[in-house]
């Protein structure tokens, strides 16, 4: 019968410790949900000798009945000049009233005379006393050997004893930390192969991430026999962080066969990472193996040509099976194919009119020259394909438009306002609006003149605004790329513009931005039509 391994996810507690992430308990609290419904097997929520915020955690979780995943709280070994029994530190893991306890222990010997401060001897008393004394609580209890493989380079012999020392007090899994993140993965193989000889106990690997290396560490120590690996949502922890489990958990099922997740709950892998990003306030990382946005995205014309006729050319694996999904960029690097494909999934007929492809490759690669870049811009994209093919036409054209900033000390904040002459039709609309900022003026006075003839617009705002510099050596006189983000409440799209002048940069992303909008109306009214003259 096949080896079960154990996910034990870390996040709550390991992965809060990565530069600007903090979680509030409701944060927590919400994660801890997710992993649950996904089926991870441990979730480490904290640490509740260490701070309040991860007592009130444990405390709103008492009641919480899991899914499946098992709730542990995190802690050390009981100091060297205490006990178990008296130390404070080992029974708030108690009070936070999980089933399970982790707790770490020193494996290097160096770490027990300098940081601990106590002999090579006290230091295993103290580790297999407070293995037991969790146990005796009716705890499982997981031993996080600290430093395990810097600890076995150092001293091997002294290592080994530790995990013993563990094993003694009866603990259910002895976890190997590569705490510095340091080791390579072939070392990682052979050093927990040797302390999977010692002990009987079920190993864990705990692997970070500070040589890159985290992912293949954890692999290696699970072809050694670990069958607990611990790791968290989208690498986040310490430093560089800790070993993925968005890869690891793909790894292991798609390419070890090792079934960790039924099918049906990978599939929600992708939504998990991002949730998780999501509530950490941070923008997703594309290039993430397996769940970023770049992971299947397709970029050069002869990949995408392959791509077309057999997605096992360039794709190591079918992303909708861990809930991803295929991209193909149109940019200066883009073929014919590129462009057939994007055309065919926005549902635009070009195919076989290789005139008219070629015709839009080209101006896509002058844009570009320009300081265009659709990746993050599909709206645009959408519009430029549209309009070369005349589905598209812009329903309103600037007569005028004027930015007014006055500033009148330092002290006080500067006004602006932006007034605008649009021709609709037949009709001339004249207007004027004030915002904090020039941007925001003529957003504001855009819509104000469109409104009365497109009252739709008023479900739209910005969700997002950037800008970046084309040309950074030119300094202030460079071209500078606007990117918009709008929603209208049920969807999301992006624009771009670009120009030396940020004005008309933003002008041009937030005429794409409203000209989607009304697109993508007129679109839903015919399908409305046609559905009904059916």
């Amino acid at each position: 019968m096949e080896q079960k391994i154990y996910i034990y996810d870390t996040t709550l507690r390991d992965g809060t410790q990565g530069e600007e992430i903090s979680f509030s308990v409701e944060d927590k609290v919400k994660i801890a949900y997710h992993l649950d419904d996904f089926g991870v097997d441990y979730i480490e929520g904290g640490w509740p000798g260490s701070n309040p915020k991860d007592m009130e955690f444990f405390e709103r979780m008492k009641n919480v009945k899991m899914k499946h995943a098992r709730l542990a709280a995190f802690g050390s070994t009981c100091k060297a000049s205490a006990t178990p029994e008296t130390d404070e530190n080992v029974n708030q893991l108690l009070k936070a009233a999980t089933p399970v306890v982790t707790i770490f222990g020193k494996s290097w010997d160096m770490h027990v005379t300098e940081a601990l401060g106590t002999t090579p001897e006290r230091n295993l008393q103290i580790i297999s006393e407070t293995v037991k004394y969790l146990k005796d609580n009716d705890k499982e209890v997981i031993y996080d050997a600290e430093h395990f493989f810097d600890g076995y380079k150092s001293n091997s012999e002294y290592a080994i004893k530790t995990v013993e020392a563990a094993e003694a007090g009866g603990a259910d899994f002895i976890v190997l930390c590569d705490t510095n993140g340091g080791s390579l993965p072939h070392e990682v193989e052979k050093i927990a192969a040797a302390a999977k000889a010692a002990v009987k106990t079920p190993m864990g690997i705990h692997a970070h991430n500070d040589s890159e290396l985290a992912v293949a560490n954890s692999l290696a120590a699970v072809g050694a026999g670990a069958t607990q690996v611990q790791g968290t949502i989208n690498g986040f922890g310490e430093r560089c962080g800790n070993a993925n489990l968005c890869s690891i958990i793909p790894n292991l099922q798609l390419k070890m066969g090792i079934e960790v997740l039924p099918a049906a709950k990978l599939k929600a892998l992708t939504e998990l990472s991002r949730f998780v990003s999501e509530v950490a306030n941070l923008q997703p990382r594309k290039s993430l193996p397996y769940v970023g946005q770049s992971a299947f995205a397709h970029k050069g014309g002869v990949h995408v040509s392959a791509v077309m006729k057999s997605a096992r050319t360039y794709e190591h694996i079918d992303p909708e099976v861990v809930g991803n999904s295929r991209r193909v960029l149109v940019s200066d690097l883009s073929g014919k194919s590129n462009v057939l494909y994007k055309a065919e999934q926005l549902g635009i007929a070009i195919a076989g009119n290789n005139g008219k492809a070629t015709k839009i490759v080209n101006e896509l690669k002058a844009l570009e020259k320009e300081g265009y870049v659709f990746e993050d811009a599909d709206a645009s994209l959408e519009i430029l394909i549209r309009k070369d093919t005349g589905e598209v036409e812009i329903p309103f054209e600037l007569e005028a438009l004027h930015i007014i900033i006055e500033k009148n000390d330092n002290a006080g904040l500067a006004h602006t306002e932006a007034v605008i002459k649009l021709r609709v039709g037949d009709r001339i609309e004249h207007t004027a609006a004030e915002g904090n900022g020039p941007v925001n003026a003529l957003d504001n006075a855009l819509r104000k003149a469109l409104l009365q003839f497109y009252p739709q617009l008023a479900e739209t705002k910005l969700s997002d605004y950037k800008v970046r510099v084309v040309d950074a050596g030119e300094g202030t006189s460079a071209k500078v790329r606007v990117l918009i983000e709008t929603t209208d409440g049920e969807s999301e799209w992006s624009t771009v513009g670009v120009s030396e002048n940020i004005i008309e940069a933003s002008w041009k992303a937030l005429v794409d931005s409203i000209v989607y909008k009304m697109m993508k109306d007129n679109d839903k009214m015919t399908r409305r039509k046609l559905e009904a003259a059916k």
